[in-house]
């Protein structure tokens, strides 16, 4: 809502990609790419969990500091998805970005792990990508979504509230008008 003009790309993407239909299947989630690069953005934007804690399994030597045994540390991947050496403009919201990177959910990429790395990776991985995925595309289908008495793109709070999950610090209040690609 925040960027007017990659909601319509996305929307248009999957208004021309599901065009006809009443409903939008999981099959059909696969060739909307866009929306995909618009969700793995948001993702690094704003991880579902910023901070995880770990513990250190031996002494380490970190950037000239020693980690002993046993430490509690706090991985920080809303930094990490911040991270001028690995992204360019890291506080825009461009999901191009991810057009000809090859980064997944699968923690395989020290930049982009959202969802964890390793043995202790979310197990729901796999169900938070396809329940977003699908979500989204129902939402962006079948409505056009406009701010209410007269609020302007720039007046809609990011800020994340405090807490184990990074949820919205503000309601998002959005008014939602049907539309339908199958009349």
């Amino acid at each position: 809502m925040r960027h007017p003009e990659i909601m319509a790309k996305a929307q248009e993407e999957v208004r021309q990609g599901c065009k006809g239909k009443k409903t939008i299947e999981e099959v059909d989630i696969q060739n909307l790419k866009y929306l995909k690069m618009v969700i793995q953005e948001t993702l690094r934007l704003h991880p579902p969990l910023p901070l995880i804690p770990r513990s250190s399994r031996e002494n380490r030597q970190v950037n000239g500091h020693m980690i002993p045994e046993k430490s509690r540390v706090l991985v920080n991947f809303w930094a990490i998805g911040r991270d001028p050496e690995y992204w360019d403009d890291p506080e825009i919201l461009k999901p191009e970005r991810f057009e000809h990177k090859s980064v997944d959910y699968l923690g395989t990429q020290s930049e982009y792990i959202p969802f964890g790395t390793g043995k202790r990776m979310c197990p729901g991985v796999t169900f938070g990508q396809a329940s977003v995925e699908l979500s989204l595309a129902h939402l962006i289908y079948h409505f056009d979504w406009r701010f209410p008495n007269g609020m302007k793109p720039n007046d809609l709070d990011m800020d994340e509230g405090f807490g184990i999950t990074a949820g919205r610090k503000t309601s998002l209040c959005l008014i939602g008008i049907p539309y339908h690609a199958y009349d």
